[in-house]
């Protein structure tokens, strides 16, 4: 037997390759999907079945891409109605080489979550692993709020009673593969651990030691953010994702062509560092660190307008796409050829902004009015605290609400590192704030430099 945990960064997604004699199975594929083939090529196996844990709502699903690479069936739950694959349900029973798969329908983070416990009848009939989708995590368990808030209570009771009556059921011994790792935007606080088991989840994992009333409770109340992409994820992992068979072939632009492209509606992403964004950058382009493309992105690019990216000197741009091609984005259309030094090269204009340390910020509270908008996840405002004065507001909600920010006074915007903030100052530059400023260090240097923290869930929201 073969297991490979194929892991995307950004999006903290794990899909798995598994394989035993000529016959494999992969679980949750993303959508770039060549790794699969390659490993079932490297393995001298062939990629019989594609399992979905549950229709995603964070990426694209990668099966419809790897069944035409494969000819393998597409399975999941048989309580969503999906426009392709095979509905499968409780008890159903798949073999792969000696590996001998049987589905457990978890309904709660989605209706037709299911779980997939695996023996490896070579050595044994009992279960060795199961593949927990969104059910159960390293240390935690999925959300259950993306059923809407009038269903928040049905979908926790019901993950409640899955993770009792179908997972936890198992033997202790049991290996656990969830679909995410830490980070994820999947659950509340997922653990970062490699592999985890049975029986260290039921000792350790704080969720799985509430009794119903005490579960429902928490995760009725359970705050989440709910970007707007998941809408057009949702609904391409329900009627299936268009087969692009490899990532896109970008063109390599001039600066006029990205200036004219950028004045007809383009959006033009800076995946530079927060520093050079700021030394100088193509005026109304969207700052966008390549690393945080997976979790951003999808707060603020739209699917029908084509996106130009700007690098210093075009490293890697292929890599990039995949971060693109997994969010459903098909409208990447090219880069800036040469990089950003080939925009100042050629006489077109520049767009800037400042940039202080948190001891200017501070001297600057002291001697003068400011609007100071702090960014990060509410979470982490309430976990770390925050700057005395300041007003919170969620990256992924401040394009909606620009009215609560003055235009009359200067703009310092701050989050955990300063690279959240630097997306908040592009978004204010594009809305017309001629005087934003972005904190370096955010959050993390403030306290390092030992400077006052206010620490209240409500004082300065």
């Amino acid at each position: 037997m073969q297991l490979v945990k194929v892991t995307s960064p950004g999006l903290a997604h794990n899909s798995y390759f598994l394989a035993s004699g000529t016959a494999a199975a992969v679980i949750d594929p993303r959508r770039d999907a060549g790794v699969y083939v390659e490993l079932a090529r490297r393995s001298n196996s062939r990629i019989t079945h594609i399992f979905e844990t549950h229709r995603n709502e964070d990426y694209v699903i990668g099966s419809l891409e790897l069944a035409r690479r494969s000819s393998a069936g597409v399975h999941h739950g048989a309580a969503f109605p999906f426009d392709y694959g095979n509905p499968v349900r409780n008890g159903d029973r798949f073999r792969v080489g000696s590996l001998d798969i049987t589905v457990l329908e978890t309904p709660g983070h989605t209706m037709e979550s299911i779980c997939l416990a695996v023996a490896d009848t070579a050595a044994s009939p009992d279960p060795l692993m199961v593949f927990t989708g969104d059910t159960l995590f390293a240390g935690d368990v999925g959300r259950t709020d993306l059923l809407g808030p009038e269903k928040r209570k049905e979908a926790a009771e019901l993950l409640f009673g899955s993770l009792q009556q179908k997972v936890l059921v198992l033997p202790d011994t049991v290996l656990v593969f969830p679909a995410h790792g830490a980070g994820s935007v999947c659950g509340t606080d997922i653990s970062d651990r490699e592999y985890t088991t049975i029986g260290f989840e039921k000792a350790h994992n704080p969720l799985l030691r509430l009794d119903r009333k005490e579960f429902v409770a928490l995760k009725a109340g359970e705050h989440h953010y709910v970007p707007p992409y998941f809408a057009m994820m949702e609904r391409l992992n329900k009627v299936g994702a268009p087969v692009i068979h490899h990532l896109p072939n970008l063109e390599a632009l001039l600066p006029a062509e990205v200036e004219e492209l950028g004045r007809s509606g383009a959006q033009v992403v800076d995946i530079r560092s927060p520093t050079s964004f700021a030394g100088g950058h193509v005026p109304g382009s969207l700052f966008l660190w390549r690393d945080g493309i997976p979790s951003f992105a999808g707060w603020f690019l739209n699917y029908r307008d084509p996106i130009i990216l700007v690098d210093d000197f075009n490293l890697d741009p292929t890599e990039v796409s995949r971060h693109f091609v997994r969010l459903g984005y098909d409208n990447l259309a090219g880069y800036l050829a040469s990089g950003f030094p080939a925009w100042f090269k050629s006489g077109q204009p520049l767009g800037q902004l400042e940039s202080w340390s948190v001891h200017a910020l501070q001297h600057a509270l002291e001697h003068e009015r400011l609007f100071l908008l702090d960014v990060r996840d509410i979470s982490n405002r309430r976990r770390v605290g925050h700057i005395l004065g300041s007003r919170h507001i969620y990256l992924g909600e401040l394009t909606g609400r620009l009215q609560e920010i003055p235009r009359d006074h200067r703009v310092a915007v701050y989050c955990d590192a300063g690279f959240k903030a630097a997306i908040a100052c592009s978004l204010l530059a594009r809305a017309g704030y001629s005087r934003v400023i972005n904190i370096l260090g955010g959050m993390t240097a403030w306290v390092n430099a030992g400077l006052p923290i206010e620490k209240s869930g409500n004082k300065g929201k």
